[in-house]
């Protein structure tokens, strides 16, 4: 039998969706520094640029006996990769929006007592992390959804998935969202 290393990635791209752990651990060894370049000069961040590359290897493993790769497989990740430093800017841009909007809604003079301060900090800081909390594509559709403003159609051909999944998955995650923002505003 052939080494992964000779084989084309068309080959590898076939074998992978036959589940073979062996192809999809060469199409990893293959991609990934130029994956990681791609993203890290966007990025800056290596943190960030790991979490990039690690979701789109998440999501091309779980998604292996239905991603269709139309083009060449190197094409097919630097699309991704695109993709995914495109949706993370957009959530940096998006809660960078949302800091200055909560920051000019405090009129010049106004004094805010340090505990209503605290206490929109830790609503801020504590929906963050339930947003977090969510599966990789639940998060990654909601964020589509209410941060980047995508329409269920879009996300659903962005992501080759159904409207339907876009639906239940919003639906998910604000149903999460309204859990944590309940017992945060209880709590407070």
């Amino acid at each position: 039998m052939l080494a992964y290393e000779s084989y084309t990635d068309e080959q590898l791209t076939l074998l992978l969706k036959k589940e073979d752990v062996k192809a999809f651990e060469e199409i990893y060894h293959r991609y990934w520094k130029l994956m990681f370049s791609i993203a890290h000069a966007k990025l800056s961040s290596i943190a960030d640029t790991e979490e990039v590359i690690q979701d789109i290897f998440s999501d091309l493993w779980n998604r292996r006996g239905v991603v269709e790769i139309n083009n060449s497989l190197k094409s097919y990740l630097a699309g991704a990769v695109k993709f995914q430093v495109y949706t993370q800017l957009a959530a940096r841009y998006r809660l960078k929006q949302n800091q200055e909007n909560l920051a000019a809604t405090i009129k010049p003079g106004q004094d805010l007592a340090a505990d209503e301060i605290y206490r929109l900090k830790m609503i801020q800081q504590e929906l963050t992390a339930a947003s977090n909390e969510l599966p990789e594509r639940c998060r990654l559709i909601y964020q589509l959804s209410r941060e980047q403003g995508y329409s269920n159609k879009k996300i659903a051909y962005e992501l080759k998935i159904s409207e339907k999944t876009v639906e239940t998955q919003i639906t998910r995650a604000l149903k999460h969202l309204r859990a944590v923002l309940q017992g945060i505003l209880s709590f407070l």
